[in-house]
C-alpha cells in the first residue's frame, strides 16, 4: 500500500482494502528497493548520443580512419568518444589526425573523460596547445572539456529521454558529478519535466565558495521540487588507469625514464586538498574525492585522517594492503564502479602487473566492514545498475572467466550496494521502489545484467510502467 509518497503497509494479497486505491497487479514480479547509480555525469552520458562512438576502436590508426569518415561534408565541429589507448599498437598524432580531418575541428575523447586528442583546428576552437603527439591530459584537458560541452545546447527533451532510460533500469536516484552549475541546472530542469529521478548534485573547486555563500548544507533540498539535494563536494586527485595518468607507488612498465610522471601525477596538491576539505567540513558539506593509484588513495586518507572527517573516495580502484583497513577506521564509504573492472583488466595486467590481486578489491573493503556504493561513472560505463551489479557479483562478461574471483561480491552486498543499504521494501519507507521480472539471487550473470525491469516509482509515482 502506497499512500502520500511512502509505503503505508506490506500484506499479503487481498488483505488490504481501499477501494479508493489503483491496484496493480505484481503477481510472478519481485518488488525490491528502487536503485541508485552513486555516480554519473549527467550531461555527458546524454551529449554521448550525439558523439561518434570510438569504442570499438583498437589503434590511433581506426580513430583517424573513423574520424575521416564522418568529417566528409561535415561543416559542425567533429567529436568522438570512448577510445582506450592503452594497449594501442601505435600512437596518436596531430599530424595524423589533421589528416583525417583537415580544417574541421575533430575532437576524440577517451573513454575514461581524463584526456582528448585534437587536431589543430579543435586545438585553435578550445585555445588550447596539446602535447607533441595531440593528445592533451588531465588539468590541462578539463577546462577545455568544460567549454566543449557549454558549446551543445541541450533541451528538457533529450534530458528527460536519459532521465527516463534511466527509470526504466530499475533507478530512482543519481549522484550527480557534472563539473558545472547544478545548483542552477537542476531546478530549471525538473521545473521543464525531468522529473523521473531524484538527483544529489554536487560542486566542484571552483564554485564551492558559490555554495558555501549560498548557505547550502549536504542533505539540503535545493529548489522546491523534493528531487533534488545538495550532495558533496567532488575533487579529483589524480588521473585514470587507461591514461596512465592514475597516481601510484610504482611506475608505470614502459615509461620513459624522462618522463615527468613516470608513477601518474597528483591532480591537486596534498595541502590544497586539505583546504578544500576543510572548507567543507566546516560549512556542512561532504566530500567525495576521486582517488584511482594506490598512492593517491593513500594521501587522500591521509587527508581525512588529518582533519577526523568522514567522507566518500570515489574509485578506489588500487589500494595498498594497509590502507584497506583504513576505510573502515576512518569511517569513509567505497563509491566503486565494477564495471571499470571489465573495462580496464587487460591494461591494469600489463600496467599494475603483479598488483591486479589488489585492483578493485570490492570484497575484500566489504569483509573489512566497509560501506559500498555502486556506480557507472557514465558515460564511461553505462547507466545502468544492473551492469554493475552483474560485474561486482561475477567478475566477467563476454566470454571471459572471472578476473580476481576473489573479489567478487555476493547479489545481496551488490544490491544493497545500489540501494543505499535497503534490503527489501516496509511501512514507512518513501515508495521509491522497481518491480523486477526476475529473482535476482538465482540469476546467472548474464541475466543480471539484462534484468527486465517492470515498473520503478519514486515517492510512489510511477516513472516507468510496463504493468
Amino acid at each position: 500500500m502506497i499512500r502520500a509518497g511512502s509505503v503505508a503497509a506490506v500484506e499479503q494479497a487481498g488483505t488490504v482494502t481501499a477501494p479508493e486505491a489503483e491496484a496493480v497487479n505484481l503477481s510472478g514480479r519481485w518488488v525490491i528497493p528502487g536503485l541508485w547509480d552513486h555516480h554519473v555525469h549527467f550531461d555527458q552520458w546524454t551529449i554521448q548520443q550525439q558523439r561518434i562512438d570510438l569504442s570499438a576502436t583498437e589503434s590511433a590508426a581506426e580513430v583517424a580512419q573513423l574520424a575521416a569518415q564522418h568529417a566528409a561534408d561535415r561543416s559542425e565541429p567533429l567529436v568522438g568518444f570512448g577510445f582506450r589507448d592503452g594497449l594501442w599498437p601505435d600512437t596518436p598524432s596531430r599530424e595524423a589526425l589533421d589528416e583525417a580531418t583537415g580544417s574541421l575541428p575533430a575532437v576524440m575523447i577517451a573513454g575514461d573523460l581524463h584526456c582528448a586528442w585534437l587536431n589543430t583546428a579543435a586545438e585553435e576552437m578550445l585555445g588550447v596547445r596539446a602535447e607533441a603527439d595531440g593528445v592533451i591530459r588531465e588539468n590541462d584537458w578539463f577546462p577545455a572539456l568544460e567549454r566543449l560541452q557549454q558549446s551543445v545546447t541541450l533541451t528538457a527533451e533529450q534530458y528527460q529521454q536519459t532521465a527516463q532510460a534511466a527509470a526504466a533500469r530499475g533507478v530512482v536516484g543519481v549522484v550527480d558529478f557534472e563539473n558545472t552549475d547544478n545548483m542552477v541546472a537542476w531546478p530549471q530542469r525538473v521545473a521543464d519535466g525531468v522529473d523521473q529521478l531524484r538527483v544529489e548534485i554536487s560542486v566542484w573547486p571552483d564554485r564551492l565558495d558559490q555554495a558555501v555563500a549560498a548557505g547550502l548544507k549536504t542533505g539540503d533540498p535545493v529548489g522546491d521540487s523534493g528531487l533534488i539535494t545538495m550532495g558533496p563536494l567532488k575533487v579529483i586527485s589524480d588521473g585514470s588507469l587507461n591514461t596512465r595518468t592514475a597516481w601510484c607507488w610504482d611506475s608505470y612498465p614502459g615509461i620513459d625514464p624522462g618522463h615527468p610522471h613516470p608513477c601518474g601525477m597528483a591532480t591537486v596538491p596534498a595541502d590544497k586538498l586539505v583546504e578544500l576539505l576543510r572548507t567543507a567540513r566546516d560549512n556542512g558539506i561532504a566530500a567525495a574525492i576521486h582517488a584511482i593509484g594506490d598512492r593517491a588513495n593513500t594521501v587522500v586518507l591521509d587527508a581525512f585522517e588529518s582533519l577526523g572527517m568522514t567522507g566518500v573516495i570515489e574509485h578506489a580502484q588500487l589500494l595498498k594492503d594497509e590502507d584497506l583497513p583504513r576505510f573502515a577506521d576512518l569511517g569513509l564509504t567505497a563509491s566503486v564502479q565494477p564495471e571499470h573492472a571489465m573495462d580496464d583488466r587487460d591494461v591494469a595486467d600489463a600496467y599494475w602487473a603483479g598488483r591486479t590481486q589488489r585492483a578493485f578489491p570490492l570484497h575484500s573493503l566489504l569483509e573489512l566492514g566497509v560501506e559500498l556504493r555502486l556506480g557507472s561513472d557514465a558515460p564511461v560505463a553505462p547507466l545502468d545498475p544492473w551492469v554493475a551489479i552483474s560485474a561486482a557479483v561475477h567478475r566477467s562478461r563476454g566470454e571471459r572467466e572471472s578476473w580476481h574471483p576473489e573479489q567478487r561480491i555476493s547479489v545481496q552486498a551488490a544490491l544493497a550496494a545500489s540501494t543505499r543499504g535497503r534490503d527489501t521494501v516496509r511501512a514507512g519507507d518513501l515508495a521509491d521502489i522497481a518491480v523486477i521480472e526476475a529473482d535476482p539471487f538465482t540469476c546467472d550473470r548474464d541475466q543480471l545484467r539484462q534484468m527486465t525491469v517492470a515498473a520503478t516509482l519514486v515517492g510512489g509515482r510511477f516513472t516507468h510502467r510496463e504493468i
